[in-house]
């Protein structure tokens, strides 16, 4: 088969975000479709047969969105379109970068899904008071809820981020650990600290801490408030009891939206039949104002590896039938 070259021209923006540092993403695409990638001036020229240089074209086109909206193009970026675009029936037909608009919160760049399946994600955050987003780890779920509540925080729609957690491992008595409070769930809320300092750097972090605009508490210490104008995550949600579910569900006020986030393939209660995240989905799946989003192996951006991992124990769980499996519907 011939194999001919394409010439795209591409803004110097885009440009550095297709060649990647040190040439890592480029060599990324040439890998996976066996073309030859150049960078002639203003753009980038494709050597391959036919249908790998329509896919490996699709791909650029695609990153070049993205880098000329402002996001931040890194490797998951990379691995997102070249999944998109193996799975494209008709290579050149139709887009694969999700129409959802970007959050503007990022400091390294706007964030935007990586995936049609986070695209959904955050228009669900957008349209319902309560949402779940459940599914595998490396899909986003924890860190596009984080910077769903960064934005709306920054642009004052609501006036405080608050997080929560189980603290199954200390069975949610943190009396014994040093230091106040604080210094006590933080641990426990690693994954969103990250998150949130990913999003807003970590010196505005801590003075909107200090200020009380982003608070963090354990789920017991949720019971008998009322949140109001407040942006919620319950991260972990799988490692919630059914009353602590019902307990911190019903703690919306006026002006508050929240996001619950969980796998219910990895529950760490001594009962897992406990688990209030399983629950609340099979029983709130249909009620008005309550979005469920269910995040698939596919849809893992984090490591390569671990799409294949989550594969594994998806198969190995699907045999031994697990009494959790659940598959709700999107809302």
């Amino acid at each position: 088969m011939a194999r001919e070259s394409e010439f795209l021209s591409l803004s110097d923006k885009a440009l550095r975000a297709v060649i990647g540092s040190g040439s890592r993403h480029m060599a990324l695409i040439e890998d996976a479709f066996k073309v030859l990638i150049e960078t002639p001036g203003g753009g980038v020229s494709i050597n391959g047969s036919p249908r790998d240089r329509a896919q490996a074209k699709r791909v650029v086109e695609n990153l070049a969105i993205l880098a000329d909206r402002g996001t931040e193009v890194g490797e998951a970026d990379i691995r997102a379109a070249l999944g998109q675009a193996f799975k494209t029936p008709r290579a050149g037909e139709g887009r694969t970068v999700p129409d959802a608009a970007a959050l503007p919160v990022g400091r390294r760049g706007a964030i935007a899904p990586k995936t049609a399946s986070q695209a959904k994600y955050l228009e669900l955050l957008g349209r319902c008071e309560l949402t779940f987003g459940v599914g595998p780890a490396g899909t986003g779920k924890t860190f596009l809820a984080a910077a769903y509540g960064a934005s709306l925080l920054k642009r004052g729609q609501v006036d405080r981020l608050v997080i929560t957690r189980p603290a199954v491992e200390a069975g949610e008595k943190l009396g014994f650990l040093p230091g106040d409070l604080n210094e006590k769930v933080d641990p426990y809320l690693a994954p969103i600290w990250e998150a949130l300092n990913e999003i807003l750097g970590a010196d505005d972090v801590a003075r909107r801490r200090e200020k009380g605009e982003i608070e963090a508490a354990p789920i017991a210490f949720m019971r008998g408030r009322t949140l109001s104008h407040a942006f919620v995550i319950v991260d972990e949600a799988q490692n919630t009891s059914r009353m602590q579910m019902k307990m911190v569900l019903t703690r919306l006020g006026e002006g508050a939206k929240m996001v619950v986030t969980g796998d219910p393939s990895q529950i760490d209660l001594m009962n897992p039949r406990d688990s209030g995240l399983a629950h609340a989905l099979r029983i709130l799946n249909g009620v008005e104002g309550v979005g469920i989003h269910q995040f698939k192996a596919e849809d893992v951006v984090r490591h390569a590896l671990v799409e294949r991992i989550v594969r594994a124990y998806d198969g190995d769980a699907a045999r031994n039938r697990p009494f959790n499996e659940l598959e709700p519907e999107e809302a």
